[in-house]
């Protein structure tokens, strides 16, 4: 079986801020790609934003590097278990992954869930143990703890036998020892091992084509790009293609362009051949896990599996007293539109209308997935609206199901008991407890995703920032009856509009947690704090003290309010009831009753009362 020497093709998989976007940045620096002195950017895979900002990866990259002679792909992959669906697509793409563990946090949630994926597709897997220099990093046994986990995921003997580099990805550093004396400014044990462990690409080039697309991409002057592997055949521009659709239609196309990838470029190629990792444009409606091949010899390759969302929310167009005060993207139109295109991309995201007006029911894979692509769309000038966020039920077996989640803990020992209640609280199921020496403790619970929306920022307060929280969704079932997860108490809601004063906010505060200081304009029916009660308090806020000859205003610099709580966009999420939006706009967040109407709205609560 001939192969193609001249390539390797390999993903980089590891958990969240395990380092392997600054991995690949010195394999790119330290290969023969990039021009000489030429100095590129720190995290440069992570081109998006909000990457950046939060130092995870969202998306797929592809990058190319030159190592004597030799063309490695790289792709990095998300390491949230969110973007599960990007990880398992990308696995079919490579014939090796290089697994990247912390020398100090070890295995990881999600270690174990990129790493099973890659053992499910039967590539090639190199472990580096990663951040050597890291105070407190324990090498050998970080490898015992990977050892046991290939075991315990049912690696057959040949990934068993996987080869090991030890590194400092921040600076540049590697060798094949754990002896940190060892490391030397150099990332060639890296390059050597993957030339010599990983798989070349079969040489089939010969026959007829096979192109399979496993990720999507948008461009605005050539449309849909589609991303994938060459696995048969060759293909060049001009060529008169077929696309073996999802549902076992074929449509015939133009290939227009085709892109390779070559350091942290696209470049226009003419032809590609088996083993190549490709990018192809000429027609709008390519998806996901369909094959590209020969008119005259369509043979279409497995579909993709792709991991079906387990949350959902309503994205509704701003309709408030402040519609259009920040944002320039606000009609219902652009807001589907924008919606819409976002799938072209994104996979795992599902956005349906529903039988409200201007609403639309957009599922993803969880919490980050959705709260990621709300900011994409604060950013881009847009105002909305968001329901309370709610797991998607299946039936399994003439069961209803919600999915659960693997959840592990590391925490402080003094903090054990309250996050246990807490969690035990929210029905979660305790698998394992552990000390990990140092006065931490390793927690591990199972528990229903819907008790887990909102929990990080709870767990932030019960552990005063010291605890670390993995979650991964885990599978579905049953669902917990005579249960949901919630607020327990009632909101402060204002009952007309205009600024608000310290004056009126001194005798609000007694009655809650405010989430507004003076001077901040409101309006009837938005929510301006939690009320110390279970119910709802309506208030006012903007009533001033009335002057007289013997009281001065200059009397109330005196006054003083506690600071008010500042809500995140998660936390905003998290504190909403069924009968609340929170209103997201470039510059603001605010929480209000979907009934802005207080007498209204209060008529709606007396009548949902008698029928419960």
């Amino acid at each position: 079986m001939q192969r193609r020497d001249d390539i390797r093709n390999i993903a980089i998989i590891a958990h969240v801020d395990h380092g392997k976007t600054t991995l690949v940045n010195q394999l790119l620096e330290q290969s023969d790609t990039l021009p000489e002195h030429m100095e590129i950017a720190d995290r440069a895979m992570d081109s998006n934003a909000i990457e950046r900002e939060r130092g995870i990866t969202i998306l797929s990259k592809n990058t190319a590097v030159k190592y004597k002679g030799t063309t490695i792909n790289i792709l990095d992959t998300p390491g949230h278990a969110d973007f599960g669906g990007e990880v398992e697509r990308i696995m079919k793409m490579v014939d090796g992954a290089l697994l990247l563990v912390d020398a100090y946090e070890g295995t990881m949630p999600q270690t174990r869930f990129v790493l099973k994926k890659a053992l499910e597709a039967g590539v090639k897997p190199i472990v580096v143990i990663n951040k050597i220099d890291r105070p407190g990093a324990r090498p050998s046994e970080v490898l015992d703890e990977v050892l046991e986990l290939f075991i315990e995921l049912g690696a057959n003997d040949e990934q068993l036998e996987f080869p090991v580099v030890y590194a400092s990805a921040l600076n540049g550093t590697s060798s094949y020892s754990d002896d940190l004396s060892t490391q030397e400014h150099t990332m060639q044990p890296i390059f050597e091992t993957i030339v010599k462990n990983i798989p070349a690409p079969i040489d089939n080039s010969n026959e007829p084509l096979q192109f399979q697309i496993t990720m999507l991409d948008w461009d605005d002057y050539v449309g849909r790009i589609g991303i994938g592997r060459v696995f048969r055949g060759k293909i060049k521009v001009g060529d008169e293609v077929a696309v073996m659709k999802a549902d076992g239609s074929t449509q015939n196309f133009k290939v227009t362009k085709l892109f390779g990838f070559f350091g942290l470029k696209r470049v226009e190629i003419n032809e590609a051949k088996a083993g190549d990792l490709i990018a192809i444009s000429g027609m709008n409606d390519i998806y996901v896990g369909e094959t590209i091949c020969p008119v005259d010899h369509p043979d279409a390759l497995p579909l993709l599996k792709i991991d079906p969302p387990t949350l959902q929310m309503n994205f509704v167009a701003n309709d408030s007293p402040f519609f259009g005060r920040e944002g320039d993207q606000v009609t219902p139109k652009k807001l589907e539109d924008r919606l819409i295109k976002q799938t072209r991309t994104d996979v795992s995201l599902r956005v349906e209308p529903t039988n409200q007006i201007n609403t639309w029911t957009v599922s993803g894979r969880g919490e980050l997935h959705l709260s990621i692509l709300v900011e994409e769309l604060r950013r881009e000038g847009f105002e909305l609206q968001l329901s309370r966020p709610k797991v998607i039920y299946r039936e399994i077996d003439g069961k209803q199901c919600e999915p659960f989640e693997s959840v592990q803990i590391d925490t402080p020992d003094q903090y054990v008991g309250s996050v246990i209640d807490s969690l035990s609280q929210r029905k979660g199921e305790m698998q394992n407890m552990e000390s990990t020496g140092n006065g931490q403790t390793r927690i591990e619970f199972l528990v229903p995703s819907r008790g887990l929306i909102g929990y990080n920022n709870e767990f932030m307060s019960q552990t005063g920032g010291y605890g670390i929280i993995n979650h991964t969704f885990e599978k579905y079932a049953p669902v917990i009856k005579n249960w949901e997860p919630g607020r327990r108490n009632g909101a402060l809601v204002s009952i007309n509009r205009g600024q608000s004063t310290t004056y009126s906010l001194q005798s609000v505060e007694q009655r809650g947690q405010l989430f507004i200081g003076a001077g901040v304009e409101v309006y009837e029916g938005m929510i301006v704090g939690e009320s110390s009660r279970e119910r709802d308090i309506a208030v006012n806020v903007t009533k001033g003290k009335n002057l007289t000859n013997t009281r001065a205003a200059g009397k109330d610099h005196a006054a003083a309010i506690k600071t008010p709580k500042t809500m995140t966009l998660e936390e905003a999420l998290e504190f909403l009831n069924d009968d609340e939006y929170c209103e997201v706009t470039p510059k603001s967040i605010r929480l209000r009753k979907k009934i802005l109407n207080t007498s209204e709205r209060q008529k709606a609560d007396k009548k949902r009362a008698r029928s419960n």
